[in-house]
């Protein structure tokens, strides 16, 4: 499409000595010059860090053959589309472009909760047999695949690219993330939105917004811009800024449907919470097995205080090239702090070189202690290791294990581990040799606790994962889409 063409699709005015240029072809969007080729409309903004009018010369330079940018920048040798807000002419431009998109786009926002309002409405939307999609802070994910794009709301460009990739590969259906920033920045512009979602607002970003009211009038441009004219805003009802959504709704004339205790269209009766942070109660103490996978949950967790719990470490943190591992340390002491508890470090070695020294060790009064905390653990919380993921489990590419190690636990058919103690494919764990130099637990320990969760994401750990399921190394098992799609049907890691 033409640039003429292009700025009469998006509603958006040529300046009038854009004459010369605008029959000439637009070969893409950037607003990284770097990423200028010719034919190229270059968005030069006014970042916290950067000023993209900065780089106007050196994107023309490269080919850019129209630049949006504010009245007052300057811009010589391409159309210079001026605008008081240039991101969202910038977007609405890009729009036609990147067409078509998916005919059925919803947009999440909220504090809390978006990755899994959109993440659930894929699944809803796929259970219906629509082919869907969600983007968001776990990325790009359909039912094949996830695919990081590093943001939650990704830049406009990536944003709309990714739509029309979606389109191209069959998707009809999207929920994404709406963040503050996102809306306030415009990279959520131009595709028809058929619905908004507001879940809560609490102290977040303030950094950026200045206060909660500006944050909170950043969140609802989704309803006041974002979604269409005929569009429907669905608002959890029980949070303190709900009546003030409901109200930005209203005044738009968006059709209202409100969830929760006091919902109208949708009420919540009763709720009867489980797993992880709900099922955790007062005065019980939670085994947990540091990890990648662990790791990456802690950093996502929902606050919430439990009167006198207690998180004790599974396996000890230290190996040949760090004593006490900040990242074996950071994830307990995370977990401990979302929920106010308390925690319990193991510093002994992860494997010790010879297993008389670890029976020593292990009648020592201070290890005793964490032991017997281990051994009346009410929740163990772990996932599995394997070498193979694309994502290499912690303990093999970490310095906890030498080649030698490694090749000997691949000879004796390891197909995996928890909390550094290993086990074949068909889950069995006895007579590994390893297992008697490793500060992990016996894994009979998994089934006389009342809880086992294990968590598990990543296709290369389907090997590990049937095996710890043939050994009955769990009671509740928390899968990501693909990997639980392998697993059922066979398909390999």
């Amino acid at each position: 499409m033409n640039l003429g063409g292009l700025a009469a699709a998006a509603g958006v005015a040529l300046p009038e000595n854009a004459a010369p240029l605008a029959g000439a072809q637009v070969t893409g969007f950037a607003i990284d010059h770097r990423k200028v080729a010719p034919g190229t409309v270059f968005g030069a903004f006014v970042g916290a860090r950067f000023n993209g009018e900065d780089f106007i010369a050196d994107a023309v330079k490269a080919g850019a053959i129209a630049v949006v940018a504010r009245p007052e920048a300057k811009v010589e040798g391409a159309v210079h589309i001026a605008d008081a807000s240039p991101r969202r002419a910038f977007a609405r431009l890009a729009a036609p472009f990147f067409a078509p998109v998916p005919e059925m786009l919803v947009a999440v926002t909220g504090t809390n909760g978006k990755t899994s309002t959109v993440e659930m409405t894929r699944q809803l939307w796929r259970m219906a047999g629509f082919r869907a999609a969600s983007i968001g802070t776990l990325g790009v994910t359909t039912a094949d695949e996830s695919v990081s794009t590093g943001l939650t709301t990704p830049d406009i460009v990536t944003f709309l690219a990714n739509l029309a990739g979606l389109a191209r590969e069959g998707v009809s259906h999207v929920a994404y993330e709406a963040s503050s920033h996102g809306l306030d920045q415009f990279r959520n512009e131009g595709p028809r939105v058929a619905a908004g979602a507001f879940t809560n607002l609490s102290r977040d970003h303030l950094d950026y917004h200045g206060t909660m009211d500006a944050y909170f009038e950043a969140k609802m441009r989704l309803f006041g811009d974002v979604v269409a004219e005929d569009g429907a805003a669905v608002i959890w009802a029980d949070d303190a800024w709900s009546a003030q959504a409901i109200a930005a709704a209203k005044s738009r004339g968006l059709r209202l449907i409100t969830v929760g205790e006091q919902g109208e269209t949708l009420r919540l009766l009763s709720r009867t919470p489980t797993l992880l942070g709900q099922t955790l109660r007062a005065g019980q103490t939670v085994g947990l097995a540091w990890g990648t996978t662990l790791d990456a949950v802690s950093r996502h967790l929902t606050p919430r205080h439990i009167p006198d719990l207690q998180f004790v470490q599974l396996n000890g943190s230290a190996s040949a090239r760090d004593f006490m591992s900040g990242f074996v340390t950071d994830t307990v002491t995370r977990f401990a702090g979302n929920y106010g508890a308390r925690a319990h470090l193991f510093p002994v070695p992860t494997f010790f070189d010879d297993p008389l020294t670890k029976q020593a060790m292990w009648r020592e009064r201070s290890v005793r202690h964490v032991l017997e905390l281990q051994e009346r653990a009410d929740v163990l919380l772990y996932s599995v290791g394997a070498a193979s993921a694309k994502l290499p489990s912690h303990v093999y590419v970490a310095g906890y294990l030498d080649p030698a190690d490694q090749q000997t636990l691949a000879a004796q058919g390891v197909a995996g581990d928890i909390a550094t103690v290993f086990y074949r494919a068909d889950g069995t764990f006895g007579g590994i040799p390893m297992n008697a130099r490793s500060s992990g637990p016996d894994l009979s320990l998994i089934t006389r606790a009342a809880q086992s969760i294990c968590i598990v994401s990543g296709l290369g750990k389907v090997g590990a994962l049937r095996g710890a399921l043939a050994g009955g190394l769990m009671r509740t098992l928390i899968v990501d889409e693909p990997t639980a799609h392998a697993l059922l049907h066979g398909l390999p890691g």
